[in-house]
């Protein structure tokens, strides 16, 4: 069975940083990528990065380039996304998914999902 385990979330002041995590079981990095996507309530959830552990390569979205980022602790079966220099829109829940081989793709398209982690920025 594939489980996905994000936590980290939190309450932080603008400009501060944070450091989610995502652990993963039951299915290889070898395998799947790892993304993070974030939701604000009623919208759509939008990527926001995604590593292949495989081959080391990343990708962000603009809004988030060169603020935050996205690594992975094969040992741990763990990926993190470390962010910084935070803004109030950054707040949303973020949630880490899997998906066979590439980064990329829509949400909707990922197989596996873990339970979202409230990130809350203040201005």
């Amino acid at each position: 069975e594939v489980q996905l385990q994000a936590s980290g979330g939190g309450l932080v002041q603008a400009g501060g940083s944070l450091r989610l995590s995502c652990v993963a079981s039951g299915l290889s990095f070898d395998d799947y990528v790892i993304a993070w996507f974030r939701q604000d309530p009623g919208k759509e959830r939008k990527a926001v990065s995604c590593i292949r552990s495989s081959d080391g390569s990343t990708i962000y979205a603009d809004s988030v380039k060169g603020r935050f980022t996205i690594s992975s602790d094969n040992a741990k079966n763990t990926v993190y996304l470390q962010m910084n220099r935070l803004k109030p829109e950054d707040t949303a829940v973020y949630y880490c998914a899997a998906d066979f081989m590439t980064c990329g793709s829509p949400w909707y398209h990922y197989d596996y999902w873990g339970q979202g982690t409230l990130v809350t920025v203040s201005s």
